[in-house]
């Protein structure tokens, strides 16, 4: 008998030992540095306890995570908002699609030397994003503002050349987004996004004359994926994780200067705020 149960779990044992160990999901992920890198790394940790493996890839530029994603190098980039992706999608014929959002990052109008938009004077220089999708985007917070009208319905496509009223004369220095903090106190204003604010630690981000909301919702940043994954079931595993993880909240409170105004949590307040 006891020879028996000796053959038994020597039997057992092996069987155990031959059985294939289950692998943790993994999922490479595409950032820019800074404020959308920092929450995804700590998600990246909530992620890591439940059972997803999670590599962050940090990329210097706005194109080639598009094109890793569809190329199947990375399985999500999360550095954009659905307007870009549109963009460059109609651009490039990319299969991509947004499998779930993100934060919003408003963006400010920002100002070295007036403490007010009123005080912006005839002919002042407004500094303002050179792409066309940002460039639009600021251009309807000065019109939001009641700086200049522009041609009706354009939306975030519009250009310098779809205003229709500027009473003030103004003239635009146009440059890159991210350079925009550099050239603030050479203009009397300028549009701003307070997560390059706060990491060139040039000037208080939480300065600004005026903020987008979340009326500018569109501009939320998307976790895209490739078209045909967007239900992937690990991929919205980590959306959630993402979306309810308390140390996402505090490193993205951190990298947005404690300050509410400057960033919202589009998952949970598009549909509490108007």
């Amino acid at each position: 008998m006891l020879e028996h149960l000796t053959k038994f779990l020597l039997t057992s044992a092996v069987a155990l030992a031959v059985l294939p160990v289950h692998a943790a999901d993994k999922l490479r992920i595409g950032v820019v540095p800074g404020a959308y890198a920092d929450s995804i790394n700590a998600a990246a940790k909530d992620a890591k306890a439940q059972g997803i493996d999670v590599e962050v890839i940090e990329f210097t530029d706005w194109t080639t995570p598009n094109v890793a994603v569809d190329n199947g190098d990375i399985d999500i980039n999360y550095f954009q908002h659905q307007p870009f992706l549109k963009n460059a999608i109609e651009k490039n014929g990319y299969k991509l699609a947004s499998a779930g959002t993100g934060i919003l990052a408003n963006v400010g109008l920002y100002s070295l030397k007036h403490k007010s938009v009123d005080q912006v004077p005839q002919g002042g220089k407004v500094g303002i994003a050179n792409d066309p999708v940002n460039q639009g985007r600021g251009l309807l917070l000065l019109q939001k503002v009641g700086l200049i009208r522009l041609k009706p319905d354009v939306g975030y496509l519009g250009t310098l050349d779809d205003i229709v009223e500027n009473p003030k004369k103004l003239s635009f220095v146009e440059v890159e987004g991210p350079q925009l903090v550099r050239i603030t106190g050479d203009v009397d204003l300028a549009q701003g996004y307070p997560h390059f604010i706060v990491a060139a630690k040039a000037f208080d981000p939480s300065s600004g004359l005026a903020y987008s909301g979340i009326e500018d919702a569109q501009f939320a940043i998307q976790f895209v994926v490739k078209a045909d994954r967007t239900q992937d079931p690990i991929i919205q595993k980590f959306i959630g994780i993402y979306q309810q993880s308390q140390a996402v909240r505090d490193v993205s409170k951190t990298a947005f200067n404690d300050d509410e105004r400057l960033y919202t949590l589009a998952w949970q307040d598009a549909g509490s705020k108007e």
